[in-house]
Order: structure tokens, then C-alpha cells, then sequence
């Protein structure tokens, strides 16, 4: 379903050198690696949000970069995407920010009525109430709400892959752990591809089909969870390790 062909990104120096990785339809797949080392650029990329220095992403057998405008469009239609700090618009109310994520075309000529129905299906869907907030604003919203709506205005358009960027950053354990509980249930109950970028590594392990690990701008490691947790690999296991510590300690402090 996606697919990541050489992928290279500088900015001031280079962030990924030449990243080759498959996710399959259908599958759970969470990337990992250390803070800087561009997980969420190659996810952005996959959206041309991030245009590649080098390289090539195919969804579903179509060329992000090299299928023109329309083919770009097509693309974007397949897919939902969650920001890492929810990124909602500030002014717009709940209902106006989770219609946004409605293709442009499909939204300029659906009924006020069905959009309505698509808005209110994708805030159940996360287990909001829509009656409670549908007119508010973002501020007026907690943390764990605000990420809640931008999975319902990732999820509002249907798409066949969903994009997770970093969803449980500045949450505590108990919120993290319930949207990793959503994102685990979304992927099942709406039959879509899920790429998950995450530093929660044990969240993604308990929760995906295979995993990948990015390290110094290349692919350091991709298959399973339990060969990740017992790769013989001496960086990958001091980040397991390290990602273990992290974790005890943040449990600790709840």
C-alpha cells in the first residue's frame, strides 16, 4: 500500500539518506528511532508535505512525485493524517475543523445536512460527543479532546490509509494509553493501512504488525515486534532498553 523508494532529505545536513520500506494493505506498522533522525519527515513526505531531495513514495502503485497534480490529489484522498499536536485552527469551531479534513471537491458540493452526518459519525467514532462540542473552540478543549478531534477529522473523510504522527506527545500514560487503544481500534473496525510514528516504542509494540527503527537517516531495523525486542543489534537494543527506562519512569510519576 505504501511504499518508500530511496527516500533523501537534507536540510542543513542530511535527515534521510536513502529509506527503502514497504507497508503492506491492511497493516499495523509503527516507526521508531531516536529524537531528530526524521520519522516524521518520511512521513510527511508520503503526502508531498515534505518534498524529497531524492526518491520516490507509491501508494497503492501511484507516484507521489512523479504522477503530476492529479495523480497527487488522488493520493491525498487515500489518506487521513494526524498531527502530531492535534493542529487545529484556532478560530474555527469543532464542527469547522473536523470538516476540513473532507476532500476540497467532495465538501464544496455536499449538503450542509451531510456534512453534518459525516462530522457527527467521525466524533462518535473517537468517542466524543458531538451535542457537548461541535461549537467549541480548540481552547476551550483539554488535551486528550483536542487529539480526539484531529483522529475525527483525519478519519471524516474515509480514507484507506491513516498516518499517525507522534498521537500521544504531551499526553500522560493513562490518556496515552487510551488513544493508543482508539488508534488500535480505528485501524481494525475502518479496515485502513496504519503507519504510526511513535516514541512510545512499548505502545507500539503491543499494538502493530511489524515495526521499523530509523537511525543516523537510514533504516536500522524493520520486522516484528518480538525481533525487535531480541535483535541482536546493539543499537537497536540501547534504545529498547532506553525506551523501557522512559517508560518505568513515567509510570512512576502518575
Amino acid at each position: 500500500m505504501i511504499r518508500y523508494r530511496n527516500i533523501h532529505k537534507s536540510f542543513d545536513i542530511p535527515v534521510l539518506e536513502g529509506v527503502d520500506l514497504e507497508v503492506e494493505t491492511g497493516e499495523m506498522f509503527a516507526l521508531f528511532g531516536p529524537s531528530g533522525t526524521g520519522k516524521s519527515v518520511l512521513l510527511k513526505t508520503t503526502l508531498a508535505l515534505v518534498i524529497p531531495d531524492r526518491g520516490d513514495v507509491e501508494i497503492d502503485g501511484l507516484s507521489v512525485y512523479y504522477g503530476g497534480p492529479k495523480t497527487l490529489e488522488q493520493v491525498r484522498r487515500k489518506i487521513g493524517f494526524v498531527f502530531q499536536h492535534a493542529a487545529l485552527f484556532d478560530s474555527l469551531n469543532v464542527f469547522d475543523n473536523v470538516a476540513m479534513g473532507l476532500p476540497e471537491a467532495e465538501l464544496a458540493r455536499m449538503p450542509r445536512r451531510d456534512v453534518a452526518r459525516r462530522v457527527w459519525d467521525a466524533l462518535e467514532t473517537v468517542n466524543l460527543e458531538p451535542r457537548e462540542i461541535l461549537a467549541k473552540i480548540p481552547s476551550e478543549l483539554s488535551g486528550g479532546m483536542k487529539k480526539r478531534v484531529g483522529i475525527a477529522r483525519a478519519v471524516v473523510g474515509r480514507p484507506e490509509i491513516l498516518l499517525w504522527d507522534e498521537p500521544t506527545t504531551g499526553l500522560d500514560p493513562i490518556n496515552s494509553a487510551a488513544v493508543e487503544r482508539l488508534i488500535k481500534r480505528l485501524s481494525t473496525e475502518l479496515e485502513v493501512t496504519s503507519l504510526l510514528v511513535t516514541h512510545d516504542v512499548e505502545g507500539g509494540l503491543s499494538m502493530c504488525d511489524r515495526v521499523a527503527m530509523l537511525y543516523a537517516g537510514s533504516l536500522r531495523f524493520c520486522g516484528t515486534p518480538d525481533e525487535f525486542r531480541n535483535s541482536p543489534d546493539h543499537v537497536v537494543q540501547a534504545f529498547v532498553d532506553r525506551a523501557a527506562a522512559e517508560a518505568a519512569l513515567d509510570m512512576a510519576l502518575v
